[in-house]
């Protein structure tokens, strides 16, 4: 069962340009990397290479490269030992546009990834580089000239991803953002924004839905992804005590969104202390930050910073914790035993988290990573703060909450720290002055051009 990626569209961008840098496919494990590589080497280039380097046609490279660099006294040294690798690997290899040459986990191979910058200024040929694990090419073995590369991530499938499997896309891109449309649109994509929000967005959980219809399912194969993901970084770590902290700092993730609190200036502490009430200071805040470290790099958890009264100027930085997949998310959200209408909340908290991220990749707002704010006056929070990149105005972001956070809302627009609201819920919309209602799972419709 094959699933549209809107990466795609991307990719054949990076081709028509022609730029000959290196493309680097970022992704978590299990995102579908390989599968759309495949696609889209089959699909769009005559010819293509396709070498794994945890694989034998990773072992067989590394020999042709060995051969090809290896040099006695008085022997004549070989202009591109790199072409000759090539040769060496693929007898008919030749140089040309038409060629891909897809390099798949390449973190395994310092010597293979620092020849990225020899790529992408001694070939015509096409490269493409990716893998699970790239945090290791962070370490000092791993050479790599950031000029001749050009960086993608895969995520996990979006909610509008999600429903192109159901072939209800047209639909999601067709409704009303405030309340125009029939009501029993905006019903039906509820109905299955309620399902994303338990199954997030993997492929393989995604396909298992679509096939059985049933969670339970989908829920075994996110814990059998999480278990694969633990074990296989165990390759990366000396210390069998960061593997163990995996889960348990996962856990402690979720339980800092249920603690609803406004932040941390030192979110590793803050983690080591719930971490150490199990483990009787065993794990140092040295530990606990290479682990989560990791888990940024890996793509399972991302950042949010905290601006103060809604100052695009005034931040501190990665100040809490969201997960980079729901159906992840809700696995750890579960485990604390919380009922299910306050584990559905931070959810639905996460899912608009998300689609901050994809609008800064898109260079649509301002920020390296989403904001949330704080107000002083009425310390108040506002769920995420966000200043747009087309208008240059603030719009803030409130997701399904009381009137507490409403009231905060109210009180930044009313004193300018806010140009527009955009609130998010489970209804059919609706607009008052600058307060715009939009149903929540229309969150990655939203325009930041109102002004």
């Amino acid at each position: 069962m094959e699933l549209e990626r809107d990466i795609y569209q991307k990719l054949l961008a990076w081709k028509a340009r022609c730029s000959h840098k290196v493309l680097e496919l970022e992704g978590a494990r299990q995102v579908g990397k390989t599968y759309i590589l495949d696609k889209f080497a089959k699909k769009e280039y005559k010819n293509h290479i396709y070498i794994n380097m945890v694989g034998s046609s990773g072992t067989d490279f590394l020999k042709c490269l060995e051969m090809s660099v290896s040099w006695e006294p008085g022997q004549k040294r070989e202009k591109n030992p790199v072409y000759k690798a090539f040769q060496l690997y693929e007898p008919d290899f030749s140089d040309n546009e038409e060629l891909l040459i897809v390099i798949d986990e390449i973190q395994e191979s310092p010597a293979v990834y620092s020849k990225i910058r020899e790529f992408a200024r001694n070939f015509r040929t096409h490269f493409i580089v990716t893998g699970s694990y790239l945090g290791k090419t962070r370490e000092k073995d791993y050479f790599l000239s950031a000029g001749d590369i050009e960086t993608l991530t895969l995520t996990p499938l979006t909610f509008s991803e999600f429903l192109g499997a159901f072939h209800k896309r047209e639909l999601y891109e067709a409704v009303s953002l405030y309340g125009d449309s029939d009501h029993a649109w905006y019903d039906e994509l509820r109905s299955y924004f309620k399902i994303y929000l338990q199954t997030g967005g993997y492929p393989e959980v995604v396909t298992t839905y679509l096939e059985t219809k049933s969670i339970r399912e989908c829920e075994a194969v996110i814990g059998n992804l999480i278990r694969i993901f633990v074990r296989e970084s165990a390759r990366y770590f000396e210390s069998p005590l960061g593997l163990e902290m995996f889960e348990k700092i996962f856990s402690s993730i979720a339980a800092t969104l249920l603690k609803e609190k406004k932040g941390t200036p030192d979110l590793t502490t803050d983690l080591t202390k719930i971490i150490f009430k199990e483990e009787s200071g065993r794990i140092t805040k040295k530990m606990t930050n290479y682990a989560i470290s990791w888990l940024y790099l890996s793509h399972q958890i991302g950042y949010c910073s905290m601006s103060v009264d809604c100052s695009n100027l005034d931040l501190v930085d990665n100040c809490r914790y969201y997960f980079n997949d729901l159906g992840v998310a809700g696995h750890f959200l579960k485990l604390t035993g919380e009922p299910l209408s306050v584990i559905e909340g931070v959810l639905c908290e996460n899912f608009v988290y998300l689609e901050l991220v994809r609008r800064i990749r898109r260079q649509e707002i301002a920020g390296q990573v989403p904001w949330f704010a704080t107000d002083k006056k009425t310390s108040g929070e506002l769920d995420f703060y966000v200043r747009s990149r087309i208008d240059n105005r603030n719009y803030g972001l409130e997701v399904k909450r009381g009137k507490n956070q409403a009231n905060t809302a109210k009180a930044l627009l009313e004193r300018g720290r806010l140009d527009y609201i955009y609130h998010l819920k489970n209804t059919y919309g609706g607009i008052s002055g600058k307060k715009y209602t939009v149903p929540l799972y229309l969150c990655g419709r939203i325009p930041f051009d109102l002004g």
